[in-house]
């Protein structure tokens, strides 16, 4: 069994934290988000060749990122685009990449953004016994958050009605992006793309797929995070601290109140700070502020101004204006 690894996103919504870093590079912890995806493609013994697919622009943070790990499987599959108005979407790109590297297998796609807390060897397990196209669906329960994914209706394990992106869903089971494939499932994409159906996003071409053939579903309870927005990834950390908090032992810290879910990275300083529910990167100085629900990037300088809701972009510095006495 082959695997591919989404990784061709721009994740404008989380600019500027990553204008320049793909956003499966982002830490939750002492790991990125695709390191976990990574691992567990690495150990699993039924996975053969790991593909990751990215886009040109991002192409050697990813060959980087390859040479200072030791994964065996893993290679880059590359499409070549450099900005999100380039994207052929995912299931275009998907296609591409089958008929660019000859993929003739059962094969699992996951997204390598996402964060989920279930064994993957778990799904490969249940779409093995399967033998059917699967995906995995967690309970988002909000109506509110379900219009944003591909909505998924069972009887017992199968899919007997999927739609994406519903105005007025009648659940909140939603398909998240962890799909098993059977080998002769992969030639449908081009069928799917050439009666001109909608390339972008994978829940299209399963609720094309669910119309024509049996679809399963492999549920689970737990945590799954979207990390395509702020909020998304603050979750992810609100989940991974539990409460807590996470200080490098280089930080340099005084006077400083820290409240629940922050996660502070190497050679921070702060002085006469406030923060909760926040990130702050590496070489970061802040001083006389108050930081909450904020994503501080590297080497960033904060003087006297609050940062509240704030993406604060990697070499940037804000200071207080002084009030002119005149």
């Amino acid at each position: 069994m082959d695997a591919i690894v989404l990784a061709g996103g721009y994740a404008t919504r989380l600019w500027p934290i990553t204008r320049n870093r793909p956003k499966m590079f982002l830490p939750v912890g002492n790991q990125t988000i695709i390191d976990r995806v990574l691992e567990q493609l690495e150990a699993e013994a039924r996975i053969g060749d790991v593909y990751i697919s990215t886009n040109a622009r991002f192409a050697d943070d990813f060959r980087t990122y390859l040479t200072e790990h030791s994964y065996e499987k893993p290679s880059l599959s590359i499409e070549e685009t450099t900005a999100e108005d380039e994207k052929f979407g995912v299931i275009g790109a998907l296609a591409q990449l089958v008929d660019r590297e000859e993929l003739d297998d059962d094969t699992l796609v996951i997204a390598g953004d996402n964060l989920i807390s279930f064994d993957i060897s778990e799904f490969i397990d249940f779409f093995e016994t399967k033998g059917t196209p699967a995906l995995a669906a967690y309970d988002v329960k909000s109506e509110e958050k379900a219009k944003s994914y591909g909505l998924v209706e069972l009887d017992g394990d199968e899919v007997v009605d999927f739609q994406e992106k519903p105005a007025d869903p009648n659940s909140t089971l939603v398909s998240i992006a962890c799909y098993g494939f059977p080998a002769e499932t992969l030639a449908l994409l081009e069928k799917y793309l050439a009666s001109d159906n909608n390339p972008d996003e994978p829940g299209w071409f399963l609720q094309w797929l669910q119309a024509r053939e049996t679809v399963t579903a492999f549920t689970f309870d737990g945590a799954w995070f979207d990390i395509g927005t702020p909020d998304g990834y603050l979750d992810a950390i609100t989940w991974y601290l539990n409460g807590g908090v996470s200080v490098h032992e280089s930080a340099t810290l005084q006077n400083v109140d820290i409240g629940s879910n922050v996660h502070i990275m190497e050679n921070v300083e702060l002085e006469n700070v406030t923060v909760t529910d926040a990130v702050i990167f590496p070489g970061t100085v802040l001083s006389d502020t108050d930081v909450e629900d904020a994503i501080i990037d590297r080497n960033a300088r904060v003087e006297g101004v609050p940062l509240d809701g704030a993406l604060i972009s990697a070499h940037s510095t804000l200071m207080k204006t002084p009030v002119s006495s005149d």
